[in-house]
């Protein structure tokens, strides 16, 4: 099942996308939802990111292909960082290319979306915490990042945080092919695989450290390829079972 947030009329709305339409649900993303007899055209609606989280958790050199061409070490454990919710945007909207940057890198990454209220959750109990999946892109200012050592500032401008097109909910995440474009040319190929930390040990060590709440997003890190972004660009990300995040790049 896919479940979108689209803007149609004024109003902002969640559905069940069911082919070329999309049917308004009501209710919590946390559930119970009741669908309604409302239906719109998908080509007719502006798709907003998914959902509205808390907080996204990313993570850092969760690929061992990332951690080669890094030249780092597999991290013993998750490396999480925070992207603020202000920097979130969703599907054909445009990422703000910012004038303190001059290197702004594409990440395409698996996003896992919190479907209740996760704490100390185990290993065997996180994919009953998972409500589905997404497309995410975690752009980076590299030149900020090598500069500051630290990553808030690299990771969390504003439009800095594309996801979307839908959640998926009926998916499994141990096997997914994820590509990123750059103006139509596959830039990264990578599969979940390769993760150096699964989905599954991901919601379990972030619990432990901080509540997850409905709507979260964790960004599950980015294969091998990373690479840099101009203005005028148009970037997707593209996973298999999924879908395609397609965004625009702009400058200030």
């Amino acid at each position: 099942m896919k479940i979108a947030r689209f803007e149609s009329g004024g109003r902002e709305w969640y559905g069940f996308v069911e082919n070329d339409k999309v049917r308004v649900v009501t209710g919590p993303l946390s559930g119970p939802v009741k669908e309604t007899d409302q239906v719109f055209e998908l080509a007719k609606v502006k798709l907003l990111a998914p959902c509205t989280p808390s907080k996204i958790v990313a993570v850092g050199v969760n690929y061992k292909s990332h951690a080669q061409e890094m030249n780092s070490q597999l991290p013993k454990n998750p490396l999480i960082f925070l992207k603020p919710p202000t920097s979130i945007i969703g599907p054909e909207d445009r990422i703000i290319y910012p004038s303190a940057s001059k290197q702004v890198d594409y990440e395409g990454e698996l996003g896992v979306v919190i479907g209740k209220l996760a704490r100390k959750v185990s290993v065997s109990q996180s994919p009953d915490y998972i409500l589905g999946y997404t497309c995410f892109n975690d752009v980076t200012a590299r030149d900020l990042q090598r500069a500051d050592g630290q990553w808030t500032r690299s990771k969390g401008f504003d439009t800095f945080a594309p996801f979307g097109p839908w959640i998926e909910t009926n998916l499994q995440d141990d096997n997914l092919t994820l590509e990123t474009l750059v103006n139509g040319r596959v830039v990264q190929q990578g599969n979940t695989a390769d993760l150096v930390f699964n989905v599954a040990e991901l919601i379990s060590f972030i619990s432990d450290v901080m509540t997850l709440l409905p709507g979260d997003v964790i960004a599950t890190g980015t294969p091998g390829g990373i690479g840099p972004m101009q203005p005028g660009d148009t970037v997707e990300v593209r996973i298999s079972g999924i879908g395609v995040l397609r965004n625009y790049l702009a400058a200030q």
